[in-house]
């Protein structure tokens, strides 16, 4: 019964999302307020119905409930209950279950929380999140219905796949689509604006911080992902540019562009055009990744669903939702005249080269991306394109992204003075030859490239200490002074802050990835393997049952200069049910470096296969993504977001009041 409420639930969203797609688009084209407050009344309403269609297949699963098709593919009753639960969106129909959840929590939110928007930009907005929901939710009901029952019910389930049984994989996906779909209200800002014919400092105050909202979402969904795929897979590597990793890094490239292009239309009235095609590109990035990963075009541990008539229905939605937009840009965009003038040196021309290499950054991934699949459609060779690509041409576009986070904030707005700029950082160019000269020392001379990354995350992060610096006239006022400065400075500011110097900390774990110390033997227990000045002594190997599986638990003993240092405890396990065996590495970390071990297959005479890795300052990759998406949420609390919104001015012709009986 709970079951076809949850199927029941999904078609009335529907219903109320078709209802929320037109009657306040109609109203606001009428200027009919009752019919634009129809708007946010279904916003909530389609909220509720998916969160009860969620809340019934998690019961399906928590329950094991057998009769439906969709617990027997992805469940069993041997399953502790985190996996269960994680289960359900650890598939195809589940997750998509999940998208449209996050859409409905994106939209109910912007109904609460958007008292402060004009009655028709706001039922433009939600007219647009409903045609959105509408189009997912019919691809749900249509070809990825999870309610499907069948008879008689399965004695048991034929389990998760045993790599994504991970508590890492309770918080990756509900994370990465709340990114993804965070992005929508921006899209839906930027039609709504086309629309309307009208971006100004206000729209672009009321746009921002629901984008800084998801790339927080999303720069913390990718780094849990970087993280599982390090400590899972057992290749002690975390980032592959595998093309669903790239799915949800194209995304993020290009948010970030909009945060800092969106600054500028609310600080100078200008790049109006340029800001609302980054809003549709961005969420446009965001559809195509679901068809990559759902389409069955590509073959990844990620992806899930192979099904064509899937990939049909996705790339028909992705015809209709970005080719629409994209239209209604080309007929609308030239009307939005830019208001600001600024010279090429100043800040705005700091965030146009931000933008312009990000978006080059983009262009580059998806063209690395996509380039295989369009060759494998017109019968052309296989390709593959992996590391050397990437490397070799999208991080020298970034370097100049990484000069100009420095220089950036220290120009004024419409001129700056590069010259005061570049004098004023002074500190900055002796923390990156410092930098440079100890890597290199260590190093015993390179790589030099990697030389040079360290140099250029010293600069940055000492760029940020500037920065500050020169805010609060730190060493040039008093302290009272300067402490009073510091107490008032905009929350926004420093969440500024915090993003570039956590860019700065994850580009110092980039490069010393280049360092990392590997070795792999096979040895007997009792036998030693060396890494890095660390010996690990394979001290005994048991095996033991575990909830769903069989494990083989290593002890393996770490010791430096004779002292015992820690004792870890990699596994190898085999899954009977899938009959698939998965690695749990060990990892001692300090913080400054991870030793790294991971325990291989046996052979017929009792050795063990044991791998192990010195990885200095790696766990700085997933530290710098911390405080990153910790500096977006700092100015997510800025108090502009919540009171004192920019004032719009009233356009001539009043709304039109509701008639009687309406």
């Amino acid at each position: 019964m709970i079951t076809e409420l949850g199927h029941f639930a999904l078609i009335l969203a529907l219903c109320v999302s078709l209802t929320q797609s037109l009657v306040p688009l109609i109203g606001a084209a009428r200027g009919n307020l009752a019919w634009m407050a129809v708007g946010r009344n279904a916003a909530l309403v389609q909220f509720a119905l998916v969160a009860l269609a969620m809340a019934a297949l998690m019961h399906a699963y928590v329950t094991s409930d057998f009769s439906v098709v969709n617990v027997v593919e992805n469940s069993h009753t041997d399953k502790p209950l985190l996996y269960r639960i994680t289960g359900v969106w650890g598939n195809h129909e589940g997750s998509m279950v999940l998208w449209v959840f996050m859409l409905g929590v994106c939209s109910a939110a912007l109904a609460l929380f958007s008292g402060n928007l004009p009655p028709d930009l706001r039922a433009r907005v939600l007219a647009v999140q409903g045609m959105i929901a509408t189009g997912f939710l019919l691809f749900i009901l249509l070809t990825s219905n999870p309610f499907l029952r069948t008879w008689p019910p399965a004695a048991n389930g034929h389990g998760l796949n045993p790599v994504l049984q991970d508590p890492g994989l309770a918080f990756h996906p509900p994370f990465l689509y709340l990114g993804y779909v965070g992005f929508s209200v921006g899209f839906a800002f930027a039609v709504a604006a086309l629309i309307e014919g009208r971006v100004d400092a206000a729209w672009a105050r009321w746009v921002r911080p629901w984008t800084l909202a998801s790339w927080c979402a999303l720069t913390i969904g990718i780094a849990m992902g970087s993280w599982w795929a390090y400590y899972t897979l057992g290749w002690g590597g975390w980032w592959f540019w595998d093309p669903v990793e790239n799915a949800s890094f194209m995304p993020w490239l290009v948010g970030t562009a909009l945060i800092h292009s969106s600054i500028v239309v609310e600080k100078r009235d200008t790049m109006k055009s340029w800001t609302i095609l980054l809003a549709i590109i961005t969420f446009s990035l965001s559809l195509v990744g679901t068809f990559l990963v759902r389409s069955g075009v590509l073959t990844s541990v990620h992806s899930f669903a192979t099904d064509p008539a899937r990939g049909t229905f996705i790339l028909l939605l992705l015809v209709v939702a970005i080719g629409g937009s994209l239209t209604l840009y080309a007929v609308r965009a030239p009307s939005l005249k830019g208001g600001g003038l600024f010279a090429p040196v100043s800040r705005e021309g700091a965030l146009v080269l931000n933008n312009l290499l990000l978006s080059c950054g983009c262009a580059t991934v998806l063209l690395g991306t996509l380039y295989p699949l369009f060759l494998d459609v017109v019968g052309g060779p296989k390709l593959s394109v992996g590391f050397p690509f990437f490397n070799r041409t999208f991080v020298p576009l970034m370097v100049p992204i990484i000069l100009a986070v420095g220089i950036g904030p220290m120009l004024s707005w419409k001129r700056g003075d590069l010259l005061g700029a570049l004098q004023r950082l002074g500190a900055a160019y002796v923390a990156a030859a410092v930098a440079v000269m100890v890597a290199f020392y260590v190093t015993h001379g390179g790589p030099i490239l990697a030389v040079l990354g360290f140099g250029l995350a010293a600069w940055t992060g000492a760029a940020v200490v500037v920065e500050w610096a020169e805010r609060v006239r730190l060493f040039r006022a008093p302290a009272a002074d300067s402490l009073r400065r510091a107490i008032h400075l905009p929350r926004a500011a420093y969440g500024m802050s915090f993003a570039h110097f956590g860019l700065a900390v994850s580009i110092a774990g980039f490069s010393a990835s280049a360092f990392d110390v590997e070795a792999i033997e096979t040895v007997r227990i009792g036998s030693d393997l060396k890494v890095a000045g660390y010996v690990l002594r394979l001290a005994d190997v048991q095996r033991l049952p575990g909830p769903n599986y069989i494990a083989d638990d290593a002890t393996v003993e770490i010791s430096r200069d004779g002292g015992l240092v820690a004792v870890v405890h990699p596994e190898r396990r085999f899954f009977p049910l899938q009959q698939q065996t998965t690695s749990e590495t060990a990892i001692r970390t300090n913080l400054l470096s991870d030793l790294y071990v991971a325990l291989g297959e046996s052979d017929d005479a009792g050795n063990w296969t044991l791998r192990a890795y010195w990885k200095p300052l790696v766990p700085w990759i997933w530290m710098g993504a911390v405080i990153m998406a910790f500096g977006g949420m700092v100015s997510l609390s800025d108090r502009r977001w919540r009171i004192g919104a920019a004032a719009r001015a009233r356009r001539s012709g009043p709304l039109l009041q509701p008639a009687a009986g309406e």
